[in-house]
C-alpha cells in the first residue's frame, strides 16, 4: 500500500489554525510547470499568496493541490499549486507556521502535457520530504539577503483587497 503523505493534512490543520486565531494564513510556494500563479508576482521562482477567506474565491486543499480563485491587480485568476510545491505556511501577523521542504511536482496543471518517464525518474531521485522551522527558512532567507546582489526594484506600496460590499 503506497504511503499517504501528511503534507495536506497538516497545511488544513495550520490553515484552520490561522483562521480560528484571526490570523492571516500565507503560503510560499516553488514555482515549476506543475503550477499556475501570475509570473507576474513570481520572485527567485517563489510566490507567497495570501489564502484567507476573504482573499480567495472556492478555496480547496485537497491531498493532491490547493486551488482556488484570487483577483490580482483587479483581475481574477484560477490558482493550481500542487501540495509538493508548498514550501511553507504560515500566520502572516506572527510569522508562526510550518515550512517544508519543496520537492518538484509529480502532478501536473489537469491540462498541461506531461512526459511521464522523466517524472518517474525524477520521483526515484529526491529523498522524502522532511519539515523544517519557520525560523530556519527566516534564516536561510537573512543570509540569501545578505548577498552582494541587489534586490529588484519595488514598484509602488504593497498591493491590498479592498472588500466593496
Amino acid at each position: 500500500m503506497a504511503e499517504i503523505s501528511t503534507k495536506p493534512y497538516l497545511l488544513r490543520a495550520i490553515y484552520e489554525w490561522c483562521t480560528d486565531s484571526g490570523f492571516t494564513p500565507h503560503i510560499a510556494v516553488k514555482v515549476d510547470a506543475g503550477t499556475r500563479v501570475p509570473m507576474a508576482y513570481v520572485r527567485n521562482g517563489e510566490i507567497v499568496l495570501n489564502i484567507s477567506y476573504g482573499a480567495t474565491h472556492g478555496l480547496s486543499i485537497d491531498n493532491d493541490a490547493i486551488s482556488f480563485a484570487a483577483r490580482f491587480s483587479g483581475v481574477s485568476r484560477d490558482i493550481y499549486i500542487p501540495v509538493e510545491c508548498v514550501v511553507a505556511i504560515y500566520a502572516n501577523e506572527t510569522g508562526q507556521g510550518m515550512a517544508f521542504e519543496a520537492t518538484p511536482s509529480q502532478h501536473s496543471e489537469p491540462a498541461a502535457d506531461a512526459d511521464v518517464s522523466s517524472d518517474k525518474a525524477q520521483d526515484e531521485e529526491n529523498p522524502p520530504q522532511t519539515l523544517a522551522s519557520v525560523s530556519a527558512i527566516q534564516s536561510d532567507v537573512k543570509a540569501r539577503e545578505d548577498d552582494d546582489t541587489p534586490p529588484p526594484p519595488k514598484k509602488g506600496g504593497r498591493p491590498t483587497l479592498t472588500r466593496i460590499k
